[in-house]
């Protein structure tokens, strides 16, 4: 499910427009929905279709190229090619520019034709599933895409909600149900959701058709916490009301968690909860792409200053204007076309290698166009939820005090327990009292068993039955079948806590709305009724229960929470904090359990007031939390519970690898506060020796000016913020705040929305003009993942990490492309000598196949950059691209075409009338070993790539006597001619290259030995 979240719920908003026009839709409005009748309704709503393609039918050719030539590099070549069609401007044959540009257009819209045919394959799996819809026929089976606001649509366990929906049924006999969110907002507790109570109330889910009923929802927004509208039954006496809140709702991309339900669609299509959430995709360019746009335009200047001054050597004569365009045509291969042939066919490869890689299996390249990308990344964005952790809780410590049991010594907890339910009464006959260390172990045995109790009461968690093939669901229910027994709770830490306390001898066998029923190590079954239940909130941090023991009579009040509450509640003593501090930095979830025993009269007196705060019409909840409070004091401590979110493999190792390459890395989640700080002390994502800056709640502008001020005042800290301070700060004090957040090693923001991520991930790109990389697993990481630069898609429930930058991505597009380009530019003289087929073979047969071999090379082996991951900062540099880089390379150039140039005019005097054959020949050759003198590690591949491009022209001079005099160049004085200048043109520059390598090597240099 989680795979298919991620892709199902990608932005449907970019078609907004169209499908407003389409929809015949202005602003969202408030609407009526009658249950069963989708034809009554009061205005047009979209179709409940998931359509993530960049184009359609008719805009798919007009866009793929408008995309293309928006940028000069392409936009160049394209006028280049259609000058030809004038007459005035014609060079050569008009295919010497139109099929270098046709292939790599060609190239182009094959590659988006085929990322587009998967991506519809994609949407119409999700589209395609098949779900149930109630009519007056009966059950009849719908698409998802054909469902209709006002359908009555039922949902089984483990199944997508398909829309936006009112609850109205469920098949749990507690009258409620459980859903999965974390696809939604990254939150990992499971949400209760409660069903109308007049649907509920009927006989079958049939009657919903045979009542005359709506619901009034309010118009479609971006808020999924949420909801206001109201259900009416009209044809009761009197007409039935109920108001509807957030607990009523089935969000679309939700999970039901448990039993079947029945609900009726609200809103669709682009009115999703979800798609509203999700920021406008963008067209992603690389950076390399975005370099070369612009040293293109460094070069196209240069050209047009060339050609003004060769018309000016000609004092601007006759029809000069003409005369500049055929001279910016002449030269215009300063800017090759092949440069662009072989970065898109090296970025094919390259997605190809990545996909290849058995490191990582399952890779999917989505997009073959900015793979070089993962080569300059500076911030990571991850998600929490499923990315840095696997959502699993593992109960790993109980903490009595004086004695702490870890994960090796719950056999001592088992005895404990086991040795009060079993052998109360098997003291030996013959003492007269107990021992000493009876005694002891009595008292430990009833500490132990004390808080074993408390955990098995205080929570949450109910257990479900269901039928395993065996026993069917009736039977297994009557009988606490073990083998059948689930358990359902808001959180998976509850879950943890109840499992442990089964593991340990005391399981929870059943519970229901007033009672619950505890199984002892000797199969007895312990009853307690349920008195009053205070429920887990944000704001108070701290769950409590009151039960009562049927066996005793007894009233017990159990509370569990957060330290920072409990400490205040719990009676004085002297390690809590101490504890709870260790606990916490082995990044484990501390909660404090407690109790207190409660007479009779003390609990009436509680509920007469309890109940008479909950009937107060002003300051109900003030009043209600007064009465609760009256009980917290002076509560007994039992115990501290650790339980640790499992992290995916490897995290720890890759979080410090993209710390020590210069990574920062931020996490961004819709959890809870304490559960992010946890999980990022866990991951080592804060290091031991680094503080944490919480950052406090702020409403408005001053209290968010003084917490600004009291981070600036700390140094080497990480930040912890939540959501809502989040915008706060950014409304107010943005620029302040993304200041100081850059700095910090670490940045964990919390309950956030995911236009929240996306809009975290656009600050730090336009404050830092760094690369960012975004990670996550689910819908509510989709905006996150297309505002990034780079975005990484999980699929599945246990990924393994991994360190994706590896080095050479990004340098083998980089300086070795350049040797093709700049090893001509000198050759603007003799550029109209090289006409037809020459022109074309250059930049394909003769060149290509060595240079894009160098998408082979490395300068350091994979192993050594993963042992050394400081090498990837001088990547983060640039510098393979810089103008520094850039300036060199033409200098080069310079050198190389005067040398063949001067050096054909000094030889080769009297045979002048053979230049072509002479500096083509020279030029094919000394491109060749410059590319030879780049390569760092040679591949098998590259020396065949070198031997057959030399082949190729070799065997090409056959056909090419229209251009090359064939026996003038068999001749041995042409060939140690040619040799000599393509040996002087060559060997200064490996000279260089080896002084520079002896004298000032650059940094990986001395790894490679």
């Amino acid at each position: 499910m989680r795979g298919r979240g991620l892709d199902a719920w990608i932005c449907l908003s970019h078609r907004c427009c169209e499908w407003l026009r389409c929809c015949g839709g202005g602003e969202p409005r408030p609407r009526t929905v009658w249950l069963g009748h989708p034809e009554k309704r009061d205005q047009r709503y979209p179709r409940n279709v998931i359509n993530n393609q960049k184009y359609n039918f008719f805009t798919f050719l007009p866009g793929v190229l408008f995309n293309q030539f928006k940028y000069f590099f392409n936009l160049y070549f394209l006028l280049l090619a259609c000058s030809q069609f004038v007459p005035e401007m014609r060079l050569g044959a008009l295919y010497t520019y139109w099929v270098p540009l046709g292939f790599v257009l060609a190239v182009t819209v094959i590659r988006e034709a085929v990322e587009e045919i998967r991506c519809y394959v994609r949407d119409k799996e999700v589209n395609s599933q098949v779900y149930s819809r109630l009519t007056a026929r009966g059950t009849v089976k719908v698409k998802s895409s054909n469902i209709q606001v006002g359908d009555l649509i039922i949902v089984e366990k483990n199944q997508r909600v398909p829309a936006d929906m009112i609850f109205l049924r469920t098949s749990e006999k507690n009258g409620s149900c459980f859903l999965r969110t974390d696809q939604l907002d990254g939150e990992t507790d499971w949400k209760l959701r409660l069903p109308v109570a007049c649907t509920q109330r009927l006989p079958t889910a049939a009657d919903l058709l045979q009542i005359r009923s709506y619901v009034y929802a309010e118009e479609p927004n971006i808020d999924i916490h949420n909801f206001v509208g109201t259900f009416t039954r009209e044809d009761s006496d009197p007409p039935i009301s109920e108001s509807l809140s957030i607990e009523n709702t089935l969000w679309a991309g939700t999970v039901v968690a448990s039993g079947t339900v029945v609900g009726v669609v609200l809103y669709t299509g682009r009115e999703l909860r979800s798609v509203m959430n999700t920021s406008n995709p963008r067209s992603k360019i690389g950076l390399f792409d975005l370099e070369v746009n612009c040293l293109t335009k460094i070069l196209f200047g240069a050209l047009v200053v060339v050609s003004l001054v060769m018309v000016a050597l000609q004092h601007f004569a006759g029809r000069w204007y003409l005369q500049i365009i055929r001279f910016l045509l002449l030269f215009s291969n300063i800017i090759p076309i092949s440069l662009r042939v072989n970065l898109d066919m090296g970025k094919i490869v390259y997605s190809w290698v990545i996909r290849r890689d058995s490191k990582v299996p399952g890779t999917v390249v989505r997009s073959s166009t900015i793979p070089e990308q993962l080569g300059r990344i500076s911030y990571l964005l991850t998600d929490k939820t499923g990315t840095l952790t696997q959502n699993e809780m593992v109960f790993k410590r109980l903490h009595l005090g004086t004695v702490a049991y870890g994960l090796d010594s719950m056999d001592e907890v088992q005895s404990h327990i086991f040795s009060i339910y079993t052998q109360q009464s098997q003291d030996p006959p013959a003492q007269k009292g107990p021992t000493l260390t009876t005694k002891v172990r009595r008292t430990m045995s009833s500490r132990v068993h004390e808080a074993v109790k408390a955990i098995a009461l205080c929570h949450n968690v109910t257990p479900v039955y269901e039928s395993n093939g065996v026993t069917d669901q009736a039977e297994a229910e009557k009988q606490y079948e073990d083998s059948c027994r689930v358990y359902q709770a808001s959180s998976p830490d509850e879950v943890a806590l109840v499992q442990w306390t089964e593991s340990v001898g005391l399981t929870l066998v059943g519970r229901d709305q007033s009672s619950m029923q505890l199984r002892t190590p000797g199969d007895q079954i312990l009853n307690f009724t349920i008195l009053q239940i205070f429920p887990f909130t944000y704001e108070s941090k701290r769950m409590g229960i009151i039960v009562r023991d049927e066996s005793t009579g007894e009233i017990t009040f159990y509370m569990k929470g957060a330290d920072v509450v409990m400490a205040g509640i719990v009676q004085y003593n002297d390690w809590l904090e101490e504890e709870c501090g260790n606990m916490a930095r082995e990044g484990l979830r501390v909660l404090v359990v407690a109790k207190k025993s409660l007479a009779e009269e003390q609990y009436q007196d509680f509920e007469a007031r309890y109940v008479q705060a909950k009937l107060s019409v002003h300051d109900r909840s003030l009043k209600v939390a007064t009465v609760i409070e009256s009980l917290e004091m002076e509560m007994e401590l039992l115990c501290l519970t650790g339980v640790e979110d499992q992290l995916q493999a490897d995290v720890r190792p890759t979080l410090e690898t993209l710390r020590n390459a210069g990574i920062k890395v931020w996490m961004l989640t819709g959890d809870k506060l304490e559960t992010a700080t946890c999980t990022a002390k866990n991951a080592h994502l804060v290091t031991r020796n680094q503080d944490i800056h919480v950052f406090r709640l702020v409403t408005n502008r001053g209290e968010a000016h003084l917490e600004l001020n009291a981070f600036r005042r700390k140094h080497d800290c990480a930040l912890v913020i939540s959501g809502d301070s989040l915008e706060v700060c950014l409304k107010y004090y943005e620029y302040e705040f993304m200041e100081l957040a850059c700095q910090c090693p670490a940045v964990v923001c919390c309950r956030c929305a995911p236009t929240q991520k996306a809009q975290i991930v656009r600050l730090l790109q336009e404050r830092t003009g760094k690369l960012t990389c975004a990670v996550g697993d689910g819908g509510n990481d989709v905006s996150m993942i297309q505002e990034s630069d780079c975005g990484v898609g999980v699929e599945g429930k246990v990924i393994s990490w991994f360190f994706f930058p590896q080095r050479h991505s990004f340098k083998m597009v980089t300086h070795k492309e350049l040797c093709a380009v700049f090893s001509s530019v000198f050759y603007f003289a003799s550029v109209p000598l090289y006409q037809g087929f020459l022109i074309i073979g250059y930049s394909t047969i003769y060149t290509m196949f060595p240079v894009f071999s160098l998408v082979l090379d490395k300068d350091v082996k994979s192993e050594v950059a993963m042992l050394y991951p400081e090498l990837y900062k001088d990547l983060l540099k640039g510098r393979p691209l810089s103008y520094k880089t850039f300036l060199i390379w033409v200098l080069i150039s310079i050198y190389q075409g005067s040398t063949i140039m001067y050096g054909a005019l000094l030889l080769f005097e009297s045979e002048f009338v053979h230049i072509v054959a002479i500096s083509f020949t020279s030029l094919i050759l000394t491109e060749l070993l410059m590319v030879a003198l780049t390569i760092q590690t040679w591949h098998w591949l590259m020396t065949v790539a070198e031997l057959l491009s030399l082949a190729c022209y070799i065997a090409s001079l056959v056909f090419l006597h229209e251009f090359i005099d064939v026996y003038f160049i068999a001749t041995l004085s042409f060939l140690w001619k040619v040799s000599v200048i393509t040996l002087v043109s060559c060997l200064p520059l490996y000279v260089l290259k080896y002084l520079r390598r002896r004298f000032s090597p650059p940094s990986y240099s001395k790894l490679t030995s």
